[in-house]
């Protein structure tokens, strides 16, 4: 059995794995840290939940580790770039727990945090920069930091970051980092850009491909429920009330109307919080804490959230508003089923969100199996209901959280709150 000293990390790092509580590498880890050890750029293709944080940054430190002395003031010795504050965040935490007692320097710059204390911290130099691309412009447009000297470029959740359009950030950016330089792309879906963004920033790179682009985690149960948009409240207040103590994530489309149905939770009593654009990265931390330690149980977020939030103790993710961009569903459900655990995926599809579904369907080549109501005729499909089986092959009759039965009928076990 494959396990991490088997990977070619230097021994204090497979040390520093084990005391951080990872036992065995998943498929990701197990395929791009021997390439990326031996130095070759890296594609890698992973829904999200597989670890590919380590997959990139146990190589990443272990490269460090064998470089002699410390950064100078302002200088970078390698670079990561993730598309939203949360992720950052994540990555950060993860990479420092990682480098706990080694003299490696974990430095975070985000937008919506002080920059002359961002300033301040990259004054000491850093190995390990972990950034948004709009924040780290500004730093290199104020002279604060030099990307001179990177030999190691990571590009996590690429696909988002040309979503938001970042490419032009990158294309800044790119310039003025060091050569001849290792470069690591890693994403969950390939759309036809991100082949032409592997071409133009990788050399001779490995494929490291461990599910089709497009296909969710292995673990995650999906249904799509057929509603009128006016009965969606409802149906959502419905599927919380049938397990209390389970953390549910919910996306909505806007900022406005996550917060606005964050408070109509929280006016029915339910144990709510949010987070979005309009929220500033104080309250946004504050929030995903209290849902990561279980003092919040449902988090109505906007997909700033879909890639930055890591707990695996995510029981249910409910697609309120089906998503615009079919890579951002993948995405958002891959917050369930994390570190080999179960869960649920729920999507209340209105009439006028047919086509966005559709278009889902179209990429993870499954059709979701309906939860309730009909499937409207215009998606293309034939109508279907409840009797349809469920995508991992359940019993038919097994009721899921979002089934319109009485409470005893079909209540699935409580799940245990998230430590």
């Amino acid at each position: 059995m494959t396990d991490f000293t088997t990977l070619g990390l230097a021994p204090a790092l497979t040390a520093a794995v084990t005391r951080a509580g990872f036992s065995q590498p998943t498929p990701i880890q197990t395929q791009a840290i021997p390439l990326a050890l031996a130095g070759h750029d890296i594609l890698g293709l992973a829904q999200t939940g597989t670890g590919k944080t380590l997959a990139f940054g146990l190589p990443l430190i272990d490269h460090l580790l064998a470089k002699a002395g410390k950064p100078t003031p302002r200088i970078a010795r390698s670079l990561i770039l993730a598309p939203t504050r949360e992720l950052v965040n994540q990555i950060s935490d993860s990479l420092r727990a990682l480098a706990e007692g080694t003299r490696l320097r974990v430095a975070t710059v985000v937008g919506g945090q002080s920059i002359n204390r961002q300033i301040a911290t990259l004054e000491r130099g850093t190995d390990i920069l972990v950034a948004t691309p709009g924040r780290l412009i500004d730093l290199m447009d104020r002279r604060a930091v030099d990307l001179g000297q990177v030999r190691h470029l990571v590009l996590d959740e690429a696909d988002q970051m040309l979503d938001l359009g970042f490419i032009h950030a990158l294309r800044r950016i790119a310039p003025n980092l060091g050569k001849p330089r290792q470069t690591m792309l890693f994403s969950a879906t390939m759309p036809k850009q991100m082949e032409e963004l592997s071409r133009a920033y990788l050399t001779d790179p490995r494929r490291v491909q461990v599910a089709p682009p497009g296909k969710a985690a292995d673990k995650v149960t999906q249904s799509v429920h057929f509603l009128d948009k006016a009965h969606k409240p409802a149906r959502l207040r419905e599927i919380l009330s049938r397990d209390l103590d389970a953390l549910t994530l919910v996306f909505a489309r806007t900022k406005h109307g996550a917060e606005k149905l964050m408070k109509g939770l929280v006016a029915d009593g339910h144990n709510a919080a949010s987070i979005h654009g309009n929220k500033s990265q104080g309250q946004r931390d504050r929030a995903i804490k209290a849902f990561r330690e279980g003092k919040v149980t449902t988090l109505v977020a906007t997909d700033v959230a879909a890639r930055g939030i890591d707990i695996p103790g995510v029981a249910y993710v409910v697609n309120y508003d089906l998503p615009e961009v079919p890579d951002n569903y993948v995405h958002r459900i891959g917050r369930t089923a994390r570190a080999g655990r179960e869960g649920e995926a729920i999507a209340l599809c209105a009439p006028e969100e047919t086509d966005l579904l559709h278009q889902i369907e179209k990429l993870m080549k499954i059709e979701i199996p309906v939860g309730s109501g009909s499937r409207p005729a215009a998606a293309g499909k034939p109508a279907g209901g409840v009797g349809q089986q469920r995508r991992r092959g359940g019993n038919p009759g097994q009721q899921p959280r979002g089934e319109t039965t009485s409470p005893q009928k079909g209540r699935r076990p409580r799940r245990r709150r998230a430590a």
